[in-house]
């Protein structure tokens, strides 16, 4: 039985709650065309005192996600509601008093502090913009943070400069803390530090956290540090969210295939152990023309096949789906007025001939007769400059609900529709959770995905 994501365990005493999220940039630009997707409906909630890991591929939206909720970033439509108050909406008197309750510690330590401040300037910061008390009681606070976060109170007249790279994200840290905020958002806050000091950090935000109450979202590539902070792990793709649950339950019992290509890649501690690594074909699509459907439908390993077609190779089916990719950029592509010309007149143009990609990607396989003869009448469509009229054709033949065939037309392809996998805390979109597309066996084996329950 499926459900929409935002009827997550909590959702009513939720400290954060972000419903249909979506920050799309170049939109209405001059010469108009699609905007770029950074985030592109995302619904889920922060339990207050919990931590909410994010994970994903790099450019899959993580940090402009992160952004957006603290308004750095302003959000092109859905609600982040903030203790039960829509923060979108707030004018920007009402955001400077917001962002008492909210921070952010930034990835690079090294760029995020100004050279030519002090530390205690740095840190103070926040109480001179929001005229906190006295100065002598302003400089006591940040003293008595400074000594919290592990440096010394005299450190409050160095300069950023006279500081490692742990050291110094420990007074980014304590510039965040100075408000006492309720929610953080820490974006990959380890990623640019040694190993080392990468555990003395995590181990003083958990510290951190339990002294002060706080609630965190932690933005890391990092599977490993992810399992070991999150309560729970939400799972990025291209904008979207596709998993989200309980960190144990979702790094030993995977749902959905890009979570289960994503964690096959987290390196064994044994290296005698072997893991049977995923390896996704090709490369994220272009966030300013995602794919219909399921945004990871260009590379699932398990994207459904349509009736017909369920035993050919896997190789030809891979590559059934490459061409769809090229035709799309081909399609996008801005022809001149002389490319025009040229190809009405049967001359070659910049855009090659189709026969010939169509023979390089299938060269090395046993193409059945029947899909032969498809793809030739789509190479010819396509060098015609009818790239349409191509993708129709193989879409019609080729194409499943994965690629948005037949999916209700009244759902915006960016309100995924989310099943309930495991336990009621997790969900997972895919379309193999149905059902009527599920198949029996174990874990996904390069193209089938685990059986649950509903």
């Amino acid at each position: 039985m499926s459900q929409q994501i935002g009827t997550e365990r909590g959702s009513t005493d939720a400290l954060v709650q972000v419903r249909n999220l979506k920050t799309y940039y170049d939109e209405g630009g001059l010469f108009g065309g699609q905007p770029v997707r950074a985030v592109d409906g995302v619904t889920f909630n922060i339990q207050e005192g919990e931590t909410l890991g994010l994970v994903g591929e790099s450019g899959c939206g993580k940090s402009t996600l992160g952004r957006t909720l603290l308004q750095l970033e302003d959000a092109t439509g859905g609600e982040i509601l903030y203790d039960g108050e829509d923060i979108t909406s707030y004018e920007q008197d009402e955001l400077l008093s917001w962002r008492r309750n909210a921070q952010m510690v930034f990835q690079d330590p090294e760029s995020s502090l100004n050279e030519r401040m002090t530390v205690g300037e740095i840190v103070r910061e926040p109480l001179d913009v929001h005229e906190w008390k006295t100065d002598g009681e302003r400089r006591q606070r940040v003293q008595s943070l400074l000594e919290t976060v592990g440096l010394q109170r005299e450190h409050y007249y160095r300069y950023p400069h006279q500081f490692s790279g742990g050291q110094r994200q420990r007074i980014s840290i304590a510039r965040t803390l100075t408000l006492n905020p309720d929610f953080m958002v820490l974006d990959e806050p380890v990623s640019a530090l040694d190993v080392s000091v990468q555990a003395e950090i995590i181990n003083l935000l958990e510290e951190l956290q339990a002294e002060f109450g706080l609630t965190y979202l932690f933005i890391a590539h990092d599977l490993s540090v992810v399992r070991h902070i999150s309560d729970r792990v939400a799972v990025m793709y291209l904008g979207h969210i596709m998993e989200i649950g309980p960190t144990e339950e979702l790094f030993a019992d995977p749902s959905n295939p890009y979570t289960h290509a994503l964690l096959s890649a987290i390196p064994l501690p044994d290296p005698g152990q072997e893991r049977d690594r995923i390896t996704l074909q090709g490369t994220p699509p272009n966030p300013r023309y995602p794919p219909n459907g399921c945004p990871f439908s260009t590379r699932c390993p398990a994207r459904i096949r349509p009736s017909g077609y369920q035993d050919l190779d896997e190789g030809v089916w891979s590559q059934l789906n490459t061409v769809r990719e090229v035709l799309r950029e081909r399609q996008r592509a801005d022809r001149t007025i002389r490319e025009r010309i040229r190809g009405s007149l049967g001359w070659e143009t910049r855009f090659g001939d189709m026969n010939d990609t169509i023979t390089e990607l299938f060269g090395e396989f046993e193409v059945p007769a029947n899909v032969q003869e498809i793809l030739d009448e789509v190479a010819r469509r396509a060098n015609e400059n009818d790239e349409e009229a191509a993708l129709t054709l193989l879409n019609d033949e080729f194409g499943s609900v994965c690629d948005g065939v037949d999916e209700d037309p009244e759902q915006s392809d960016s309100e995924l529709q989310f099943y309930t996998v495991g336990s009621t805390d997790r969900k997972s979109y895919c379309h193999r959770h149905d059902s009527e597309y599920r198949e029996p066996g174990p874990v996904i084996e390069d193209r089938s995905i685990k059986e649950h329950g509903e």
